[in-house]
Protein backbone atom coordinates (compact mmCIF):
# COMPACT_ATOMS: atom_id res chain seq x y z
CA UNK A 1 0.00 0.00 0.00
CA UNK A 2 1.51 3.48 -0.67
CA UNK A 3 2.03 6.14 1.05
CA UNK A 4 -0.80 8.28 -0.48
CA UNK A 5 -3.21 5.25 0.38
CA UNK A 6 -2.33 4.84 3.57
CA UNK A 7 -2.90 9.25 3.98
CA UNK A 8 -5.97 8.65 2.63
CA UNK A 9 -7.60 5.84 4.58
CA UNK A 10 -6.33 7.58 7.74
CA UNK A 11 -7.53 10.91 7.00
CA UNK A 12 -10.92 9.29 5.78
CA UNK A 13 -11.45 7.71 9.35
CA UNK A 14 -10.26 10.62 10.87
CA UNK A 15 -13.38 12.45 8.99
CA UNK A 16 -16.07 9.50 9.50
CA UNK A 17 -15.09 9.27 13.64
CA UNK A 18 -14.97 13.58 13.38
CA UNK A 19 -18.29 13.39 11.58
CA UNK A 20 -20.07 10.59 14.05
CA UNK A 21 -18.63 12.36 16.90
CA UNK A 22 -20.57 15.83 15.48
CA UNK A 23 -23.75 13.77 14.80
CA UNK A 24 -23.95 13.17 18.65
CA UNK A 25 -24.19 16.82 19.13
CA UNK A 26 -25.43 18.66 16.31
CA UNK A 27 -28.79 18.19 14.66
CA UNK A 28 -30.80 19.24 11.58
CA UNK A 29 -33.93 20.93 11.20
CA UNK A 30 -36.38 20.14 8.64
CA UNK A 31 -38.29 21.93 5.91
CA UNK A 32 -42.27 20.73 5.84
CA UNK A 33 -44.61 22.11 2.90
CA UNK A 34 -47.57 20.94 2.69
CA UNK A 35 -50.24 21.37 -0.34
CA UNK A 36 -54.10 20.48 -0.49
CA UNK A 37 -56.65 21.76 -2.55
CA UNK A 38 -59.65 22.92 0.23
CA UNK A 39 -63.50 23.64 -0.13
CA UNK A 40 -63.95 26.14 -2.33
CA UNK A 41 -61.28 24.03 -4.80
CA UNK A 42 -58.36 26.71 -4.25
CA UNK A 43 -54.87 25.27 -3.45
CA UNK A 44 -53.28 26.25 -0.28
CA UNK A 45 -49.67 26.19 0.51
CA UNK A 46 -48.26 25.94 3.74
CA UNK A 47 -44.54 26.26 4.22
CA UNK A 48 -42.25 26.14 7.75
CA UNK A 49 -38.83 25.12 9.01
CA UNK A 50 -40.91 22.78 11.84
CA UNK A 51 -39.61 19.55 11.57
CA UNK A 52 -36.51 18.02 12.89
CA UNK A 53 -34.24 14.98 11.25
CA UNK A 54 -34.36 11.84 13.38
CA UNK A 55 -30.39 10.82 14.77
CA UNK A 56 -30.34 8.19 12.08
CA UNK A 57 -32.24 9.62 9.50
CA UNK A 58 -30.56 10.66 5.87
CA UNK A 59 -30.22 14.08 5.48
CA UNK A 60 -32.22 14.04 1.98
CA UNK A 61 -35.82 15.04 0.25
CA UNK A 62 -38.59 13.45 0.15
CA UNK A 63 -42.21 13.86 -0.92
CA UNK A 64 -45.74 11.71 -1.57
CA UNK A 65 -48.79 11.83 -0.37
CA UNK A 66 -49.79 12.01 3.38
CA UNK A 67 -51.24 8.59 4.43
CA UNK A 68 -52.55 7.81 8.08
CA UNK A 69 -52.02 4.44 9.90
CA UNK A 70 -55.59 2.21 9.76
CA UNK A 71 -56.13 1.92 13.36
CA UNK A 72 -54.16 2.86 15.83
CA UNK A 73 -53.01 6.24 15.00
CA UNK A 74 -49.20 5.51 16.88
CA UNK A 75 -48.31 2.90 13.70
CA UNK A 76 -46.96 0.42 15.48
CA UNK A 77 -47.23 -3.15 15.23
CA UNK A 78 -45.63 -5.90 12.72
CA UNK A 79 -48.97 -6.59 10.83
CA UNK A 80 -49.69 -3.87 7.59
CA UNK A 81 -50.48 -1.05 8.89
CA UNK A 82 -51.16 1.24 6.00
CA UNK A 83 -53.58 0.55 3.09
CA UNK A 84 -50.67 1.09 1.02
CA UNK A 85 -48.40 -2.07 -0.23
CA UNK A 86 -46.02 -0.09 -2.54
CA UNK A 87 -44.28 2.56 -3.14
CA UNK A 88 -45.97 3.98 -5.97
CA UNK A 89 -47.37 6.62 -5.91
CA UNK A 90 -44.86 8.16 -3.21
CA UNK A 91 -46.44 8.46 0.38
CA UNK A 92 -45.35 9.68 3.39
CA UNK A 93 -46.46 7.91 7.07
CA UNK A 94 -47.79 10.53 9.49
CA UNK A 95 -48.08 8.96 12.75
CA UNK A 96 -47.64 9.79 16.57
CA UNK A 97 -45.70 9.30 19.21
CA UNK A 98 -46.01 6.63 21.80
CA UNK A 99 -46.69 3.43 22.50
CA UNK A 100 -44.23 1.50 20.84
CA UNK A 101 -40.21 2.60 19.69
CA UNK A 102 -39.35 5.59 16.94
CA UNK A 103 -37.48 2.24 14.98
CA UNK A 104 -40.70 0.40 15.22
CA UNK A 105 -42.93 2.86 13.61
CA UNK A 106 -40.58 3.89 11.22
CA UNK A 107 -39.95 -0.02 10.31
CA UNK A 108 -43.50 -0.48 9.68
CA UNK A 109 -44.04 2.17 7.23
CA UNK A 110 -40.36 1.21 5.42
CA UNK A 111 -41.65 -2.01 4.97
CA UNK A 112 -44.68 -1.21 2.97
CA UNK A 113 -42.96 1.38 0.82
CA UNK A 114 -43.14 4.62 2.39
CA UNK A 115 -40.61 7.16 0.90
CA UNK A 116 -40.86 8.63 4.41
CA UNK A 117 -41.76 9.08 8.09
CA UNK A 118 -43.25 11.91 9.92
CA UNK A 119 -43.68 11.36 13.80
CA UNK A 120 -45.78 14.25 15.36
CA UNK A 121 -45.08 14.69 19.18
CA UNK A 122 -47.62 13.46 22.08
CA UNK A 123 -50.63 15.88 22.60
CA UNK A 124 -50.36 19.07 25.33
CA UNK A 125 -46.76 19.05 23.85
CA UNK A 126 -48.08 22.04 21.29
CA UNK A 127 -45.25 22.60 18.58
CA UNK A 128 -42.40 21.29 20.79
CA UNK A 129 -40.19 18.67 19.20
CA UNK A 130 -37.28 16.34 20.51
CA UNK A 131 -34.22 14.86 18.34
CA UNK A 132 -35.53 11.17 18.33
CA UNK A 133 -33.03 8.57 17.92
CA UNK A 134 -34.00 5.10 16.14
CA UNK A 135 -30.77 3.22 15.59
CA UNK A 136 -32.67 0.23 14.05
CA UNK A 137 -34.38 1.55 11.59
CA UNK A 138 -32.16 3.76 9.13
CA UNK A 139 -31.94 4.44 5.24
CA UNK A 140 -35.51 6.15 5.50
CA UNK A 141 -36.64 9.49 5.78
CA UNK A 142 -37.91 10.50 9.20
CA UNK A 143 -38.40 13.45 11.09
CA UNK A 144 -40.63 14.92 14.07
CA UNK A 145 -43.03 17.95 14.24
CA UNK A 146 -45.13 19.47 17.13
CA UNK A 147 -48.42 18.07 17.86
CA UNK A 148 -50.04 21.16 16.62
CA UNK A 149 -48.80 20.81 12.81
CA UNK A 150 -49.54 17.20 12.93
CA UNK A 151 -52.87 17.50 14.26
CA UNK A 152 -53.68 19.46 11.36
CA UNK A 153 -52.97 17.82 9.26
CA UNK A 154 -54.07 14.24 10.41
CA UNK A 155 -58.17 16.68 10.27
CA UNK A 156 -57.21 17.37 6.69
CA UNK A 157 -57.14 13.58 5.72
CA UNK A 158 -59.86 12.15 7.83
CA UNK A 159 -61.87 14.64 5.85
CA UNK A 160 -61.55 13.11 3.24
CA UNK A 161 -58.57 15.92 1.57
CA UNK A 162 -55.31 14.79 -0.22
CA UNK A 163 -52.48 15.82 1.18
CA UNK A 164 -48.80 16.20 -0.92
CA UNK A 165 -45.79 16.88 1.59
CA UNK A 166 -42.53 17.75 0.63
CA UNK A 167 -39.69 17.26 3.43
CA UNK A 168 -36.64 19.40 2.83
CA UNK A 169 -33.68 19.72 4.78
CA UNK A 170 -32.74 22.51 6.63
CA UNK A 171 -30.49 24.41 9.23
CA UNK A 172 -27.56 22.94 11.41
CA UNK A 173 -28.19 23.18 15.30
CA UNK A 174 -26.43 22.54 18.55
CA UNK A 175 -25.01 23.06 21.45
CA UNK A 176 -22.28 24.52 19.88
CA UNK A 177 -23.55 26.45 17.28
CA UNK A 178 -26.47 27.70 19.20
CA UNK A 179 -25.73 28.27 23.00
CA UNK A 180 -22.30 27.73 23.57
CA UNK A 181 -21.44 30.27 20.47
CA UNK A 182 -24.06 32.71 21.68
CA UNK A 183 -22.81 32.88 25.55
CA UNK A 184 -19.67 33.41 24.46
CA UNK A 185 -19.68 35.11 22.00
CA UNK A 186 -22.37 37.64 24.38
CA UNK A 187 -19.72 37.79 26.82
CA UNK A 188 -16.68 38.31 25.00
CA UNK A 189 -18.42 41.36 23.75
CA UNK A 190 -19.72 42.63 26.72
CA UNK A 191 -15.94 42.25 27.80
CA UNK A 192 -15.16 44.05 24.94
CA UNK A 193 -17.50 46.70 25.39
CA UNK A 194 -16.76 47.31 29.13
CA UNK A 195 -13.31 47.18 28.64
CA UNK A 196 -13.42 49.92 26.03
CA UNK A 197 -15.70 52.20 27.86
CA UNK A 198 -13.65 51.79 31.13
CA UNK A 199 -10.39 53.14 29.04
CA UNK A 200 -12.40 55.65 27.28
CA UNK A 201 -13.85 56.97 30.47
CA UNK A 202 -10.44 56.61 32.11
CA UNK A 203 -9.00 58.65 29.65
CA UNK A 204 -11.66 61.41 29.10
CA UNK A 205 -11.29 61.81 33.08
CA UNK A 206 -7.67 61.99 33.01
CA UNK A 207 -7.26 64.06 30.14
CA UNK A 208 -10.12 66.55 31.74
CA UNK A 209 -8.08 66.99 34.73
CA UNK A 210 -4.85 67.48 33.50
CA UNK A 211 -6.31 70.18 31.46
CA UNK A 212 -8.13 71.33 34.01
CA UNK A 213 -4.98 71.54 36.39
CA UNK A 214 -3.17 73.09 33.03
CA UNK A 215 -5.95 75.64 33.06
CA UNK A 216 -5.56 76.78 37.00
CA UNK A 217 -1.99 76.47 36.84
CA UNK A 218 -1.95 79.11 33.60
CA UNK A 219 -4.27 81.24 35.61
CA UNK A 220 -2.43 81.61 38.64
CA UNK A 221 0.75 82.30 36.66
CA UNK A 222 -0.86 84.97 35.26
CA UNK A 223 -2.14 85.93 37.80
CA UNK A 224 1.61 86.27 39.10
CA UNK A 225 2.83 87.68 36.32
CA UNK A 226 0.22 90.46 36.34
CA UNK A 227 1.29 91.33 39.57
CA UNK A 228 5.27 91.20 38.31
CA UNK A 229 4.29 93.46 35.16
CA UNK A 230 2.73 96.14 37.31
CA UNK A 231 5.87 96.29 39.39
CA UNK A 232 8.29 96.58 36.65
CA UNK A 233 9.56 100.03 35.91
CA UNK A 234 7.82 102.10 33.04
CA UNK A 235 9.38 105.18 31.13
CA UNK A 236 8.35 107.39 28.26
CA UNK A 237 11.30 107.82 25.73
CA UNK A 238 13.08 111.19 25.45
CA UNK A 239 14.66 112.46 22.22
CA UNK A 240 17.67 112.70 24.40
CA UNK A 241 17.89 109.20 25.15
CA UNK A 242 20.43 106.83 24.08
CA UNK A 243 17.81 104.39 23.25
CA UNK A 244 16.36 107.03 20.25
CA UNK A 245 19.18 108.32 19.33
CA UNK A 246 21.29 104.63 18.67
CA UNK A 247 20.33 102.64 15.75
CA UNK A 248 21.73 99.59 18.21
CA UNK A 249 18.89 99.61 20.81
CA UNK A 250 15.86 97.99 19.63
CA UNK A 251 12.80 96.02 20.76
CA UNK A 252 13.83 91.89 20.52
CA UNK A 253 10.40 91.41 20.64
CA UNK A 254 8.60 93.60 17.47
CA UNK A 255 12.51 93.88 16.06
CA UNK A 256 11.76 97.65 15.72
CA UNK A 257 14.05 100.98 16.66
CA UNK A 258 13.07 103.17 19.97
CA UNK A 259 11.54 106.63 18.90
CA UNK A 260 11.01 109.32 21.24
CA UNK A 261 7.32 109.60 23.09
CA UNK A 262 7.10 105.45 22.67
CA UNK A 263 6.77 103.77 26.35
CA UNK A 264 8.71 101.32 27.67
CA UNK A 265 8.85 98.68 30.31
CA UNK A 266 12.54 98.06 31.89
CA UNK A 267 12.86 94.49 33.87
CA UNK A 268 14.47 93.41 36.48
CA UNK A 269 17.18 92.46 34.22
CA UNK A 270 17.62 95.46 32.70
CA UNK A 271 16.57 95.25 29.41
CA UNK A 272 14.07 97.32 27.58
CA UNK A 273 11.44 96.61 25.82
CA UNK A 274 8.02 98.43 24.00
CA UNK A 275 5.22 97.89 26.66
CA UNK A 276 2.90 97.01 24.64
CA UNK A 277 5.34 94.41 22.97
CA UNK A 278 6.47 93.01 26.51
CA UNK A 279 3.53 93.27 28.82
CA UNK A 280 1.78 90.04 26.65
CA UNK A 281 5.07 88.02 26.01
CA UNK A 282 5.32 88.27 29.83
CA UNK A 283 1.61 87.21 30.49
CA UNK A 284 2.88 83.79 28.31
CA UNK A 285 6.07 82.75 29.50
CA UNK A 286 7.27 85.41 32.53
CA UNK A 287 10.79 85.57 31.08
CA UNK A 288 12.76 88.15 29.40
CA UNK A 289 12.82 87.67 25.75
CA UNK A 290 16.96 88.41 25.45
CA UNK A 291 18.15 86.76 28.77
CA UNK A 292 15.89 84.41 30.11
CA UNK A 293 15.51 86.06 33.26
CA UNK A 294 12.28 84.75 35.10
CA UNK A 295 10.73 88.11 36.38
CA UNK A 296 8.53 86.41 38.59
CA UNK A 297 11.69 84.93 40.77
CA UNK A 298 13.81 88.24 40.03
CA UNK A 299 10.49 90.24 41.96
CA UNK A 300 10.06 88.18 44.73
CA UNK A 301 6.89 87.36 43.68
CA UNK A 302 5.54 83.75 45.02
CA UNK A 303 5.27 80.78 42.68
CA UNK A 304 3.31 77.80 43.76
CA UNK A 305 3.28 75.88 40.44
CA UNK A 306 6.68 75.71 38.06
CA UNK A 307 6.68 73.77 34.81
CA UNK A 308 9.92 72.43 33.08
CA UNK A 309 12.01 74.12 35.27
CA UNK A 310 15.75 72.62 34.40
CA UNK A 311 17.62 70.92 37.15
CA UNK A 312 20.80 71.10 34.99
CA UNK A 313 21.53 74.81 35.51
CA UNK A 314 23.36 76.19 38.65
CA UNK A 315 21.20 78.41 40.78
CA UNK A 316 21.28 81.88 40.16
CA UNK A 317 22.75 81.61 36.54
CA UNK A 318 20.75 83.07 33.62
CA UNK A 319 21.62 80.57 30.43
CA UNK A 320 20.80 81.11 26.62
CA UNK A 321 21.43 78.63 24.20
CA UNK A 322 23.68 79.89 20.83
CA UNK A 323 23.14 77.74 17.46
CA UNK A 324 24.88 78.14 14.43
CA UNK A 325 27.54 76.48 12.30
CA UNK A 326 29.00 75.00 15.64
CA UNK A 327 27.56 72.43 17.94
CA UNK A 328 25.01 73.80 20.11
CA UNK A 329 26.36 75.10 23.36
CA UNK A 330 25.12 77.10 26.51
CA UNK A 331 26.52 81.00 27.57
CA UNK A 332 26.16 82.16 30.99
CA UNK A 333 25.46 85.70 31.04
CA UNK A 334 25.96 86.51 34.56
CA UNK A 335 29.01 86.24 36.19
CA UNK A 336 28.49 86.13 39.84
CA UNK A 337 32.44 86.51 40.40
CA UNK A 338 32.56 89.73 38.43
CA UNK A 339 31.90 93.10 40.51
CA UNK A 340 31.51 95.27 37.21
CA UNK A 341 27.54 95.68 36.73
CA UNK A 342 27.88 96.57 33.48
CA UNK A 343 29.30 93.04 32.00
CA UNK A 344 26.31 91.37 34.21
CA UNK A 345 23.32 91.29 31.77
CA UNK A 346 25.54 91.89 28.85
CA UNK A 347 23.64 90.07 25.57
CA UNK A 348 25.86 89.91 22.35
CA UNK A 349 24.14 89.53 19.16
CA UNK A 350 25.84 88.79 16.26
CA UNK A 351 23.23 89.96 14.61
CA UNK A 352 23.66 93.58 16.04
CA UNK A 353 27.41 93.36 15.92
CA UNK A 354 27.85 95.98 12.93
CA UNK A 355 25.80 98.20 14.26
CA UNK A 356 27.34 97.83 17.97
CA UNK A 357 31.27 98.32 16.46
CA UNK A 358 29.75 101.33 13.90
CA UNK A 359 28.47 103.26 17.12
CA UNK A 360 31.17 102.69 19.04
CA UNK A 361 33.78 103.49 16.22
Amino acid sequence: MGKKTQHSLLLSLCLSGFVHYSAAFVFWTAVVEISYVNSNNKTEDKYCECGVYGRNSPLEKASGIITLPKGDPKGCGSDPVYNRNSSSPAWIALVKRGNCTFSDKINAAKRQGAAGVVVYNMDGSGNSTTHMSHPDADGIVAIMIGNTQGMEVVKLVKNGTEVQMLIDVGSPHGPWMDTYWLYFLSIAFFIVTAASITYFVFISANRLYNLNMHRRTDRKLKSEAKKAIRRLQVRTLKTEDEETTSESHMCAVCIESYKAGEVVTVLTCDHIFHKACIEPWLLERRTCPMCKCDILKALGVEEETKEDISTESPPDVTVITVTGGEPLYEVPLTDPASPDPERQHRYDNRAFQGDSEAARG
